[in-house]
């Protein structure tokens, strides 16, 4: 798959790091019908090492490091984050993959179910194909990447964190982490419960599930659809503690600032030290 790199060119506050953040521009698929952006982010050190890393791959890339692509002008700062805790040592190199989102599609291609009175959604199992089959198989032939499920990990928000959930429960031999950051379990009538509750593979993925309780219009339910959620998967055989990092954020609304936020709390639980 013969695709480009470019160095990124940031924001002024972090020109310093030009180069530790690359686009692959135009990313096809064979599973999806458009093409879309990745943008990578490389820890401190990466060029003088010859050492492999652990690898997040996460949903809605554009909103991760720059506010110039972020929705509202608001990125997560998810760059400074990293090189903050690697550098203190709190959590070991990781390689953060940034996939864009396609705009209209986005909804289609982040849930699990194709929802009648919308007329959409569905794609989240190509869309799980993709990352699993295609998009893993390139980054691991363009940077030192390990091998193992415990290495991999998913994440992502609101629908991103979704399609994060999805992919875990179909590829967990794939990817043994997933950041469920305040998912929209309420798509088609809280249709990713019945996912959950029909999984069978012996194995389960570590999974981070967190939500604020001031998120939305209607922030007590977005919370009870969160505990349903988490007693789906205890209820399946994830274990609170062990297997399931569960989180209700208080005060925290439904937005990238909130989501950057905690953003180190998740990175900590996936690759801390």
């Amino acid at each position: 798959m013969p695709l480009s790199s470019v160095h990124w060119k940031l924001s002024d506050r972090r020109a310093k790091d030009e180069g530790r953040i690359r686009l692959h521009r135009h990313f096809p698929s064979g599973y999806l019908s458009t093409p879309r952006d990745i943008v990578v982010y490389l820890p401190p050190g990466y060029d003088q090492s010859d050492a492999r890393a652990p690898v997040l791959y996460m949903q809605d890339g554009q909103n991760l490091f720059d506010p110039a692509t972020a929705f509202n002008g608001q990125d997560w700062r998810a760059d400074q984050t990293a090189d903050e805790l690697i550098r203190r040592g709190a959590i070991e190199p990781v390689i953060i993959v940034g996939v864009y989102n396609t705009g209209v599609r986005r909804i289609s291609e982040y849930t699990p179910t194709r929802d009648p009175a919308r007329r959409k959604g569905g794609k989240g199992d190509r869309y799980a194909q993709m990352l699993a089959r295609e998009l893993m198989p390139f980054i691991d032939r363009q940077y030192r990447t390990r091998k193992t499920a415990a290495d991999h990990a998913v994440g992502g928000s609101s629908l991103g964190g979704l399609v994060a959930l999805e992919t875990a429960l179909l590829y967990p031999r794939v990817f043994g982490k997933a950041g469920v950051i305040s998912p929209s379990v309420w798509w088609d009538g809280r249709s990713i419960l019945d996912l959950v509750l029909r999984y069978k593979s012996p194995g389960r993925p570590r999974i981070w599930l967190d939500s604020g309780t001031q998120e939305g219009d209607a922030p007590a339910r977005t919370i009870e659809d969160l505990r349903l959620l988490r007693d789906a998967l205890v209820e399946k055989g994830w274990q609170e503690g062990a297997t399931l990092r569960y989180w209700e954020v208080e005060g925290a609304g439904h937005n990238e600032q909130a989501w950057g936020a905690r953003f180190g709390a998740v990175l900590r639980w996936m690759f801390g030290r």
